[in-house]
């Protein structure tokens, strides 16, 4: 049994070195200690950290708590160890050059020789230089391995920082270029022409009925599609109750809401689902940019509003004219021209501030020149040339998305004090196309014929001023040329148009009253054929006689 102990001792120490695992080293060395002598391994310790970690094994707990005191007193030593029923015991240190890696609790029932004593201190030696050679091996592991962490977290560390960088980069140029198109008072067409530079989808804006303000970018609809004012009220109050811009099937829709009023929506149109994070930044700063813009602009539109309205309605009751013309020149208007009452009414709108604006932006749209006041049921502008019979009606129709409004609009107004009774000729005006069969669009007060003089508060000016409209050149040609053209016409009117009766009451021949209503309708440029031209004729006619006395 001796001989065998040096072969199993060089086989037990070729295994110990071809171990890697510091535990299994240990319990190899306690497994094969009789082979150096009468030993039995009572317990192994490894060092970890600054502290003794002993490797399971069968020992009974009384015994362990008391090796383990023992091992902990002895700080590195050798010595003795009492294990009851055992004569003989050491804790043997696991010392190499780096230091401590442990103990190995030998006992034996007899006192080993020296021979085996030498053996033991041999399998000593040889576990702490296996013990040695694993540590090192699972340092440099454990140094391989955090050099493979360190280097994986530079690089995740480098890639974001650079992801930061190019995300600052971003946002850098997403602020910049809304902050240039916030300087250049670009508005929407500057908003949706920087957001598809900066995202390359098309950009649009809508105002809060759905309707189209601005597009850039291809793909536009043609024509785009009107909207529908349930689902545009539903879709508002759906994006209404988000943190941000909302997907709402192909576009990726945002909220103009300054101050918490909806003005409209921003949106990019999206339909293969192209948005990422930085598309959402970049619409999201330029819902913002517009709506500072927006409320800037609104600020401005009421500021005006109040300057414009609190002047048209001096002029409306009355106003001392310096300071009427000092007034409108602060504001950008020219009251010197000769100037056209208008008033605007809209069904399904009320007039407050915000349908004021919407008329102000039509008119401004149509290049009319204007001032603006409002009433309790409409809008009145005083106008410094004709407005077209039409322009501002369909872009009022574009704007309020109905048709469902009526505008009247007076005779020229030559001086300032005129105004107020033009106020009540494009009422009237208004009153009469809304009792009209066609009661929406424009109508002119100087157009309205008889209509004129029928409505209330007719005055004497207002009667000379009909019958100037309709009979001022017949009056001025028999002024001029001594003739009876107005009084051969009355008389026509008078007979019933009867031509014997006519002749015979004017004292002329049937050819010379044929000539005499030719030539009116020359001179006139009316129509005795026409309808309305011979109402208006033969009213005219009557008022001249009698409430003008036949004057000139």
């Amino acid at each position: 049994m001796t001989g065998s102990r040096p072969h199993e001792l060089m086989m037990l120490f070729s295994a110990l070195f071809d171990t890697r695992d510091e535990g299994e080293i240990l319990r190899l060395a306690m497994d094969h200690v009789a082979a150096a002598g009468p030993y039995s391994a009572e317990a192994g310790y490894l060092r970890v950290d600054a502290d003794l970690v002993r490797c399971p094994r069968g020992m009974r707990r009384v015994h362990a708590s008391a090796v383990d005191r023992r091992v902990r007193e002895l700080t590195g030593q050798d010595g003795s160890v009492a294990v009851p029923g055992r004569p003989w015991g050491r804790a043997l240190g696991l010392r190499a050059q780096e230091g401590l890696h442990g103990y190995l609790v030998v006992t034996s029932g007899s006192r080993p020789s020296e021979a085996e004593r030498s053996l033991l201190s041999t399998l000593v030696r040889q576990t702490a230089a296996a013990l040695s050679v694993a540590s090192t091996h699972r340092r440099r592991r454990e140094d391989a391995l955090e050099l493979q962490l360190l280097r994986e977290e530079r690089t995740a560390l480098q890639e974001q920082l650079v992801s930061v960088a190019a995300e600052l980069g971003y946002q850098r140029a997403v602020h910049a270029l809304m902050a240039d198109v916030a300087a250049s008072g670009g508005g929407e067409e500057a908003v949706t022409r920087a957001l598809h530079e900066l995202t390359g989808l098309p950009a649009l804006v809508e105002d809060r009925f759905g309707r189209l303000r601005s597009w850039t970018g291809p793909d536009r609809p043609d024509p785009y599609p009107e909207p529908d004012p349930v689902r545009q009220g539903e879709m508002l109050h759906a994006i209404a109750r988000e943190a941000g811009p909302v997907r709402m099937k192909d576009r990726l829709v945002t909220l103009i809401r300054p101050h918490g009023e909806i003005l409209g929506v921003l949106a990019l149109a999206d339909a293969r689902g192209e948005a990422d994070e930085h598309t959402v930044l970049a619409l999201e700063h330029a819902a913002t940019s517009l709506a500072l813009e927006l409320a800037h602009l609104r600020n401005l539109a009421e500021m005006e509003l109040r300057l414009h309205g609190a002047l048209v309605d001096d002029l409306l009751a009355g106003t001392d004219e310096a300071s009427a013309y000092a007034r409108s020149e602060a504001v950008g208007h020219d009251l010197h021209r000769t100037n056209y009452v208008t008033v605007v009414q809209w069904s399904d709108r009320t007039a407050d501030d915000s349908f004021a604006q919407t008329v102000g932006r039509a008119a401004a749209a149509v290049g009319m020149r204007s001032l603006l006041t409002r009433r309790s049921d409409h809008v009145v502008l005083v106008a410094d040339d004709r407005p077209d019979a039409s322009a501002l009606y369909e872009a009022l129709a574009r704007e309020t998305g109905t048709r469902s409004g009526t505008i009247g609009v007076s005779a020229p107004c030559e001086s300032l004090d005129a105004i107020p009774h033009r106020y009540q000729e494009a009422r009237r005006a208004l009153e009469v196309r809304r009792h009209s069969k066609e009661r929406y669009g424009t109508t002119f007060f100087d157009e309205l014929g008889l209509y004129r003089v029928l409505g209330p508060g007719n005055d004497y000016e207002e009667l000379e001023t009909f019958v100037h409209d309709w009979l001022g050149q017949l009056i001025d040609y028999d002024s001029r040329h001594h003739a009876a053209m107005v009084e051969t016409l009355s008389r026509y009117f008078d007979c019933g148009g009867n031509y014997d009766e006519t002749a015979e009451s004017l004292a002329i021949h049937r050819s010379t009253l044929r000539y005499r209503l030719k030539r009116i309708r020359d001179i006139s440029g009316n129509d005795l054929g026409n309808v309305e031209d011979r109402l208006n004729l033969q009213v005219a006619t009557r008022v001249w006689k009698i409430v003008l006395g036949g004057s000139g």
